[in-house]
């Protein structure tokens, strides 16, 4: 008898040891920043978005950038950071090795959908697709969605595949991409169109040596995500604060309108394009 109540008691210490690990409420939520641009820049991009943070949730916020999207993985898997701002691939990845939940993802122009834009130098008579053709073209990061997969499926589409047709060259983020391509060191290159705009809109970009010669069709929109073993009550307050934030300055980074609630099967458009492109997504 008394073996069994020991026995009894020790599970019922686990069961609530495992109730209240499942169930975390941290004082200090690490939210973690995609790492396509500037590390300095987007932290002071992003302060505004802390700030509301902070007052929304009753929380202090630290903001995280990574090295790349690699380590923004792992470190969500090992529950470094508890909330994330992924690339739709690097968030699919993320999911296949992590207890998160996506929750929210920009609407821009009244569609929570995007696009990447092929760009070509200008001096090496770069202007249009088939032009790449036994060039080089410069992608981001290997798990970045609008710096790789997107516009390598569309010059897959039009019948150039990479390392057959063309050489594939990986830069680790967007702006390097658009630098690559100005400097000729790439004949082309693929980037998210936001990222593209950005540059264009704070004078980055010298549209007389880089010019846009394509674009991919829209694609459902980078999420953000959270870690699953939050308690209920504050997933739920992370989530209202998303979706209901309405700040000029914090959308304006973003290059936004607002938010609009996503779920894990929106992004299995992004499964079956790695398998068409013959990419296991397990080896990025």
């Amino acid at each position: 008898m008394k073996s069994l109540i020991t026995s009894m008691l020790l599970a019922f210490t686990l069961a609530l040891s495992t109730s209240a690990a499942a169930e975390r409420n941290p004082g200090t939520l690490k939210v973690a920043l995609l790492p396509d641009e500037n590390v300095s820049l987007l932290i002071q991009r992003n302060k505004p978005l802390a700030d509301y943070l902070e007052k929304s949730l009753g929380k202090r916020i630290e903001l995280v950038v990574t090295t790349d999207y690699s380590s923004m993985i792992e470190a969500m898997r090992f529950g470094r950071i508890d909330i994330a701002y992924f690339g739709p691939v690097s968030y699919v990845l993320a999911k296949s090795r992590s207890e998160i939940e996506p929750f929210a993802g920009l609407v821009v122009n009244g569609r929570n959908s995007y696009r990447a834009v092929i760009i070509g130098n200008v001096a090496q008579g770069i202007n249009d697709i088939d032009d790449i053709r036994g060039k080089d073209v410069a992608y981001g990061d290997q798990a970045s969605t609008s710096s790789h997969l997107m516009p390598r499926a569309e010059l897959q589409e039009q019948g150039l595949e990479a390392g057959k047709d063309y050489r594939a060259h990986y830069t680790g983020a967007h702006d390097a991409v658009v630098t690559a391509v100005n400097n000729g060191h790439a004949a082309a290159g693929g980037l998210g169109e936001h990222i593209w705009q950005y540059m264009l809109d704070s004078g980055r970009v010298d549209q007389s040596r880089v010019q846009v010669i394509g674009y991919t069709p829209y694609y459902p929109q980078y999420p953000w995500a959270m870690q699953s073993d939050l308690a209920p009550e504050l997933r739920e307050a992370i989530r209202t604060a998303f979706l209901n934030l309405d700040d000029a300055e914090i959308l304006g980074n973003f290059k936004a309108e607002g938010f609009a609630e996503v779920t894990d099967e929106d992004y299995d458009v992004y499964r079956q394009m790695s398998r068409i492109l013959g990419i296991n997504l397990a080896d990025i």
